[in-house]
């Protein structure tokens, strides 16, 4: 069957405008062995590394579809987790750029992501109100704690003890036993949503912050710490085996520890609060690695940071006090005064400064340089990344803006776009900026000051622009100079939509005024000098009844399209402004329209959310399409075609076929309402803004797009998602308690557990030919040739269980369990067989006995009951036994060696530090001598 009509596909070339998006936080990162310098951001679904110093972009981290909810970087500073708007999580490596592990568990957005201080596990939070515990270096997750129930908004691993502390929107903070996996402890001092927390003072004090101006601090004493060193083992492991803790007052709750100190891992006190000069909510409460400075902020732009004393900072000053308060005491004939002296919170935690920001802010990240420099960096609502330092040494420390990263985008929504007509210069124009973009470089030449902009145009000759803002007013810029040449008052109200008429010597104008004025170009003296340079003039005006939100000129330059505000669309002649034809459908007012290019069609979108193509000749319909889920706000004709493309609120592209009525592809990337596009003269690019305050450029292709392949495409993409939503598989004879498996089913781990099958049933069918062959060689009484398998050949000619063994150790860590949960039993007795074959020749002993443990505990009833299994579970248990040592004593012999080279290197070390604190000390001492000299002489 020939192809009828061939359309080429349209795919995204580029994401530019965007400095950092405003869903998620900031974060330092290490790269080329520097800190402090580097910032990555999230940018829609990617995440940008900019170099604050030189403001450039150096690494982009690129991510699928859903947006970036969530980052976090690794210890060693080489990784970065990146949590997304679906629940999945990703860790790039920052040498390479590259995604090496992903991990699948969450059913929505990652709220919050953490290390632990060593890197190897990684906790994340979700707004599906559950906490999952992953291994980075097995590439698998752990255990799914549930107890919350509300979004999740922070996580902190402890580095000393086994625990975690989570703090939820349900106003609770919950503490876990990790070993145990278990909550013992909530703590309920809190009548609103815990936004953020941190720990200080070497993780023996809990900050959190909430709705209020308040900072609530919390002492933690671990019971390990203050327990009788004669008591019992059997009372001090009873802390761990505690399930679940009830609400309680704090009140309650500091009781029982007393009476009951070996039910609880740690006790909590809370000492007080810390007034914050915001009395909004903590949007976000955070500390720099090493603890010495606590920061946060409300909704607005202020950063409040705090300096927390450590404990020997805290003793000198109470050293001060007391020697105060004796002197007191002396002079006032008193005793004893140093039981009285203590140190108020506010002494301990000393507000440092208020950093004030240019505008809103929605993130931010700490670190102190070794200079001894606070280093701030914050992430704006608009768009902008800014860079403080604060110089600790000072008196009164201030806050100074080191750097601001902007240029690569506008500050608020881009409102219009335009493309030149070399199809190179791309326009875009916002409420404060008007900038020019290279289409090939994506660099921005040009950023000049405007109105708010509604409407734009390029002037034949691609050296002028003009803009129609929300105040009336009309503005001519050259792009060679950067400048404003004019300013007219055209209309009233908004300049809703401007169009360049097809004989280039002027342009029409539609406002909120309702009127439709004519304007051409001409060229004026400018001031005293001899060049004359261009204007605008106005010839003619066309009063409506109702505002004019829409105009658009016929290609053959007789006809003008008006949309008004009455829901119509108004055709006159351009010559004699008479009344020609009234297309009238809409049941919501016309936002957008266009002509094509021979003047037949008329496509006008509406916020009805549909699509109406009509003829030009008698204003008839020929077909009324629902184009989106949302209002449709603009629409553009491919030139030299009957393809037009739609942009709505619903955050997509559409292109459509306006003969034959089609809907031909989705272009989906954006994820906010689309405000505008603009199609290139010669058709091979679209252009797109977003609220997400992005612009995307989309490039067409070679690649034929058969509309019957892309209607698959699409409903197997629904069906995929469909499965994913589907309820999750339950393990026999597991309750749905405080903890679960970390996975999720998706349409990889099914894929994964078909995958398994096809090759054990691959192996069950070459296992029967094998032995109807040596049946065959038996009575023939000589060697037949056996046929091999064209899979196993493309293998290199393995073996039936080689290749079963092949697949499987291709399934990816982390969906292991989720494949072998979906894996029917009915092959579980074939894989434990191979499992037994495979340990006794030492292949992949761990991933074996992961997958052999999983799997006992999935079917431990089916596999107990099946006699056939008995000798199979014998068997497995002496191979795995054997050979499991084995692997620990090779273990055990290459730590060993390890902590003996570590003992070596230190060794080495201590000498050479001990060379550096000599060198250091004869430094200190030529410098004081220097300076006895300089006083000397000056005496």
């Amino acid at each position: 069957m020939g192809l009828t009509r061939q359309y080429l596909r349209y795919e995204p070339a580029a994401l530019f405008g965007l400095v950092a998006s405003a869903r998620a936080g900031v974060a330092f990162v290490a790269l080329r062995g520097e800190r402090g310098r580097y910032v990555a951001v999230p940018a829609c679904e990617h995440v940008f590394v900019w170099d604050t110093r030189k403001g450039e972009k150096v690494l982009i981290l690129k991510g699928l579809k859903q947006q970036v909810s969530c980052l976090c970087p690794s210890p060693d500073g080489l990784h970065l987790a990146v949590g997304y708007e679906d629940g999945a999580i990703r860790v790039f490596n920052l040498l390479s750029g590259e995604s090496a592990i992903t991990f699948n568990g969450h059913r929505a957005a990652v709220t919050a992501l953490q290390y632990d201080h060593l890197g190897g596990r990684l906790v994340s939070g979700s707004k599906d109100t559950e906490v999952i515990v992953w291994d980075v270096i097995n590439e698998s997750g752990l255990y799914r704690l549930r107890g919350h129930k509300d979004v999740i908004t922070q996580v902190l691993f402890l580095k000393e003890k086994n625990l975690l502390v989570t703090c939820a929107k349900d106003t609770l903070v919950k503490w876990w036993d990790l070993d145990t996996q278990h909550c013992f402890k909530t703590l309920v001092g809190h009548r609103a949503e815990v936004w953020g927390m941190a720990l200080l003072s070497q993780e023996k004090r809990l900050i959190t912050g909430s709705a209020d101006s308040e900072l609530r601090v919390w002492d933690l004493t671990y019971i390990e710490e203050v327990k009788d060193p004669d008591e019992p083992e059997s009372k001090k492991s009873k802390g761990s085996s505690s399930h679940g803790a009830e609400e309680k007052t704090e009140e309650d709750e500091t009781l029982e520890l007393d009476e009951h100190p070996e039910e609880r891992i740690v006790k909590c006190s809370k000492v007080g609060s810390i007034m914050r000069e915001g009395r909004d909510r903590v949007v976000t409460l955070g500390t720099d690695r090493m603890g010495k400075f606590l920061a946060c902020h409300g909704t607005d732009a202020i950063l409040e940071v705090f300096s927390v004393l450590s404990e020997e900072e805290i003793q000198k000053k109470l050293e001060k006090k007391i020697k105060k308060a004796r002197k007191k005491a002396k002079q006032n004939s008193e005793e004893e005064p140093e039981k009285s002296v203590e140190l108020s919170l506010q002494e301990e935690i000393q507000r440092v400064t208020g950093v004030k920001a240019s505008s809103k802010i929605k993130s931010f990240d700490l670190i102190l340089s070794p200079k001894g420099e606070l280093k701030m960096v914050l992430l704006l609502q608009n768009n902008v990344i800014e860079l403080y330092s604060l110089d600790l040494s000072a008196q009164v420390p201030q806050a100074v803006r080191v750097s601001r990263i902007t240029i690569g985008g506008h500050r608020s929504d881009v409102r219009t776009l335009a493309f030149s007509s070399d199809n190179i210069a791309v326009l875009s124009a916002a409420a404060e900026s008007v900038k020019i973009w290279n289409r090939s470089t994506l660099q921005c030449i040009r950023t000049m000051e405007c109105e708010y902009a509604l409407c734009s145009l390029f002037v034949p000759g691609d050296r002028q622009v003009i803009l129609g803002t929300k105040t009336g007013k009309l503005q001519l810029y050259d792009l060679a100079s950067g400048s404003l040449i004019e300013t007219l008052d055209a209309h009233d109200g908004a300049v809703w939509s401007i169009a360049l008429s097809p004989d280039q010597h002027g342009f029409v104008t539609g406002g909120a005024d309702k009127c439709v004025k004519f304007w051409e170009f001409e060229l004026v003296k400018d001031g005293s000098s001899v060049q004359k340079r261009l204007s605008m003039k106005h010839v003619r005006v066309l009063q409506l009844d109702e505002d004019v939100l829409c105009v658009r000129y016929s290609p053959n330059q007789k006809l003008l399209a008006v949309s008004l505000l009455d829901c119509t669309v108004k055709v006159f002649y351009v010559d004699t402004l008479k009344f020609f034809l009234s297309l009238y459908g809409h049941k919501l007012p016309v936002l957008c329209m266009d002509i094509c290019y021979d003047g037949t069609l008329i496509a006008t979108g509406s916020a009805d959310r549909n699509v109406k193509i009509w003829g030009l000749d008698f204003g008839d319909c020929h077909r009324s399409l629902f184009a989106h889920d949302d209002s449709v706000m603009y629409l553009q004709f491919v030139p030299k075609s009957h393809l037009f493309f739609t942009a709505g609120k619903d955050n997509k592209i559409k292109q459509w076929d306006a003969d034959k009525f089609e809907h031909i592809q989705t272009l989906e990337g954006h994820h906010q309402e689309v405000w505008c596009l603009a199609v290139s003269p010669n058709g091979d690019y679209v252009v797109s803004a977003s609220h997400d305050k992005s612009l995307r450029l989309w490039e067409r292709t070679r690649e034929p797009l058969i509309l019957e392949v892309e209607r698959e495409m699409q409903r197997e993409a629904e069906y995929e998602e469909s499965v994913a939503k589907e309820e999750q598989p339950v393990v026999a004879g597991e309750r749905q308690g405080e903890t679960g498996l970390a996975g999720k089913k998706t349409i990889e781990t099914i894929k994964a557990a078909e995958r398994i099958m096809e090759a054990i049933e691959l192996y069950r069918e070459e296992t029967a030919k094998l032995k109807e062959h040596n049946a065959i060689c038996k009575a023939a009484g000589k060697e037949v040739p056996f046929p091999v398998n064209p899979i196993l050949r493309a293998y290199g000619n393995i073996t039936p269980s080689a290749y079963v063994l092949e697949v499987f150790k291709k399934v990816k860590s982390s969906e292991l369990e989720e494949s072998l949960l979906v894996l029917p039993f009915s092959y579980v007795p074939d894989l434990l067989r191979l499992f037994n074959e495979y340990i006794q020749q030492g292949s992949d002993v761990e991933l074996l006995c992961r997958a052999l443990l999983f799997l006992l505990k999935i079917h431990f009833g089916q596999i107990t009951s099946n006699q056939m299994l008995v000798t199979v579970i014998e068997n497995l248990k002496k191979t795995t036994i054997s050979r499991v040592s084995e692997a620990r004593d090779v273990l055990g012999f290459n730590m060993a060696g390890l902590q003996f080279l570590k003992r070596e290197i230190e060794a080495k070390e201590e000498v050479t530090f001990f060379a550096d604190a000599t060198e250091r000390f004869e430094e200190k001492k030529r410098k004081r001598k220097k300076k006895e000299k300089m006083v000397l002489a000056m005496l």
